[in-house]
């Protein structure tokens, strides 16, 4: 389970900006959820850090062109995130039982 939160502050610069902190997440999930969330048209920004390699933390920065709301986009890569993984799962696994069923 991923716990989520935003930095205090933000509430300044509107939905359209967002700084979400993934406990116990660092490069793995921040690299994939940022290349798929920066190809979304409406994205002006995204980018993560992870403030300290001691701290199990990561900092996700989104932020949108026009009205669009930094938190929906942040799902929708989430989601799509999901989809990959499940397609490379799939692909995998049927390879590996072809590969497995050819020997």
């Amino acid at each position: 389970m991923v716990r989520l939160a935003e930095l205090a502050g933000d509430q300044i610069s509107g939905d359209q900006s967002r700084t979400f902190v993934f406990q116990d997440e660092g490069h793995t999930l921040g690299n994939a959820l940022r290349s798929i969330i920066t190809h979304y048209p409406d994205v002006e920004f995204c980018g993560y850090t992870v403030p300290h390699p001691a701290e199990p933390k990561m900092h996700f920065r989104i932020q949108m062109k026009g009205n669009g709301r930094a938190v929906d986009a942040l799902r929708r890569g989430l989601k799509d995130l999901e989809a990959a993984c499940d397609h490379v799962t799939q692909v995998f696994t049927e390879k590996y039982e072809a590969f497995v069923n050819e020997q």
